[in-house]
Order: structure tokens, then sequence, then C-alpha cells
């Protein structure tokens, strides 16, 4: 098979998971392991991702969890992406919990996978010219034959409503009940409230929102794919809830930005986007930096922010911004990822921050 991009570049490598034609954004992850909770990351459904790391498929893939769990490492119950495309693949993998080759899986779950390609070159391509439109197609197949036949995704139509749930799930933990909005949230969203104490009523973004946040002590709008302002009837909601609602909301990812667009921001599409598990950002408040574990491919606009909000984490490779919060009101979000999964966990004290404030808000 092939890769091609949208301006022309064709690399071709070799066929190491399921063989049909597929369109997708191509799009970058700098991370050095963790490919088993990356692929399973609703945040790259709808791309075709490259590896940039040279080594991929050596601690294979552990057996496929059990229905509607949460079992590690996975974070969905099925593979998200397009494609995928790695330098080397090693199929004869050596770990303890693994009882499967990351081709076997790729090829179960009928996700094409290539092997073979000059990662670093197609990597400096995409940060030159931004991320891009790309077609995996048999070798022999042309562009404009394979146009028609290989399978894309409709981010409005298809994306938003395959990957968040279409029911509420409720998981208890404890005493204070937290409402995750999921627009394709990880699973270790979840987990990492769990283990910490609380229940969690994980509710389809298109639900209601304002019946069960009524009953909740604190909201986490999750993260997602794609564009965050096709989603205007979850921004709407959630504006909403923000002029009447008194207890902590957090945002995370793509819930931050669906958080700044509710309070009045804006927000803007990166050149190649942040994915990786090596972000440094730095507090605003304390000036502390953080390495953080990221996937996304647009952005909120510092300047764009109402009064009543301000930014509170920067990122210090590129100076976007990393969170905001309210200056009046116990809301804020962040742009990285506190459950990490894969990545650091230098930053999961702010479910531990939240919490408390859940927690004391609740008393009061």
């Amino acid at each position: 098979m092939k890769l091609v991009l949208e301006d022309g570049t064709e690399v071709a490598g070799r066929v190491f998971g399921a063989t049909k034609p597929v369109t997708g954004e191509v799009v970058f992850n700098t991370g050095m392991a963790g490919y088993v909770e990356t692929l399973s990351d609703p945040s790259y459904k709808g791309q075709i991702l490259v590896f940039t790391y040279p080594l991929v498929g050596n601690y294979g893939v552990p057996a496929p969890r059990a229905t509607a769990s949460l079992d590690r490492p996975y974070e969905s119950d099925r593979i998200q992406v397009q494609g995928l495309v790695v330098q080397h693949y090693v199929d004869d993998y050596s770990h303890h919990a693994a009882s499967r080759s990351l081709g076997e899986w790729l090829r179960s779950e009928n996700v094409p996978a290539i092997t073979g390609i000059d990662t670093r070159t197609l990597t400096r391509r995409l940060r030159e010219h931004g991320t891009m439109q790309g077609w995996l197609i048999p070798s022999a197949q042309s562009l404009d034959a394979a146009r028609d036949s290989a399978a894309g995704v409709d981010m409005q139509e298809e994306v938003f409503h395959a990957v968040a749930p279409t029911a509420v799930t409720r998981y208890e933990g404890g005493e204070l009940t937290v409402m995750v909005v999921d627009v394709g949230a990880k699973d270790n969203i979840v987990r990492s409230l769990l283990a910490r104490g609380v229940s969690v009523v994980r509710v389809p973004w298109h639900h209601r929102l304002a019946e069960l946040a009524a009953q909740a002590d604190g909201i986490v709008i999750g993260n997602g794919p794609g564009d965050p302002r096709q989603l205007q009837s979850l921004v709407e909601q959630v504006r909403q809830l923000l002029n009447g609602y008194e207890r902590p909301v957090l945002g995370i990812c793509l819930g931050h930005q669906i958080l700044a667009l509710a309070a009045g921001g804006d927000t803007y599409k990166l050149p190649y986007g942040h994915r990786g598990v090596n972000q440094p950002v730095q507090d605003l408040l304390t000036r502390r930096c953080y390495i953080t574990s990221q996937n996304h491919g647009f952005a909120v606009r510092d300047g764009a922010l109402p009064p009543d909000w301000e930014p509170w984490f920067v990122n210090t490779n590129d100076g976007t911004n990393e969170g905001l919060r309210s200056r009046l009101k116990p809301f804020f979000g962040v742009q990285f990822h506190p459950e990490a999964s894969p990545g650091p966990q230098d930053t999961a004290f702010l479910f531990d921050d939240y919490l408390r404030l859940v927690g004391a808000l609740a008393r009061s």
C-alpha cells in the first residue's frame, strides 16, 4: 500500500494491518510508547496517524477487554484511527501481558497500516505544510480511482455521534457525583475520578444536560475529536449551564475548547497540532512548568477571552493557550490531559484540586 498526501506526496510501504483503502487527516504523534492507548483514543477518530518513534509493536497488545468495562490500557472499546503509518513494525512482540501482535489487533478491526516509511521526512513535511488530507490505498491504484472508494469519516454526522455513548452510564464510587460530558472522552478520565472516591455519571454530549447537572456535585467536559465549533448545540447547552451553575466545572482538551466557546471566547486550528506525551506547559499563577500528554488540533484564542475569564496555562514551545479559568466562578479548563494514558502524570493533581473544590461546595 501507499500513503498519498493532498499535495501529491506519495510514499510506499508494506502492509501489516488491513488492506482496505481509507482517507483522513494525516497527523503525527511524538510519543515513544503507549500505542495501545493512543490508537484507542477517540480524539483520533477520522485521522491517519503517523508515529514518529521508529520502533512500534515490540510489546504487543493485551487481550481484548470485556464489553463495557473500563479495563486498562484501552481508552475506548475499539481502534479509533482511520489508518496507521510507522517506520519499523515489530511483529515478534515480547511482553508478559501481551496476547496478540499489533498487526493482529489492527486486522481484527479492519484498520489498515503500513511500515517501511521514512516517518522523519513525512513528519517534517507535515510540520512545514501543516496537517493534510491523505489516502492509504493499494500501490497500483491511482488517487483519482481511490477518491470514491476510500473509506472516510464525516466529522459532523459520524464522529461526534459514533464516539460518544448512546445512553447514560453510572459508575458507583462514593457519595459525591461528577457528571462527565462525553464527546469521545478517554476512559482514564472516568478511572481517574473513580480512583479518587467519587461516583461518575457518563452522559452523551447530545443528552439534555441540565437535568442531570442539577443532580451532580460537579461537571467534567471530556475530550473528543474534531472542530469544537461544529458542536454548537453542546456549546449552547454548556453556556446555559454556566449562567446558572454554581458548582465546579472542569473542561479537558476538547472540553476546554467547548468551555471557552460557551464563555464567549474563540478557537482556531493549529498548523499541525500537539500530539505526544512531552508537551511543556507553564502555570501562569505559580510559574511552575509541567510535562503533559496532549492530543488536539485546535486551540483557544487568548485574545478573545471575555473580561471575566483569564488564561491559566501556556505552552512554552509555541505560546498557545493551555488553560483558562473564570475570575468569578469555579469554572476552569485545561488543553492537556491530566489523566495522561499514555504519558506523564505530572498534572494529575488537578483532579485532586478539582474534587476538593467539589467537596467543599457540596458541603456549603
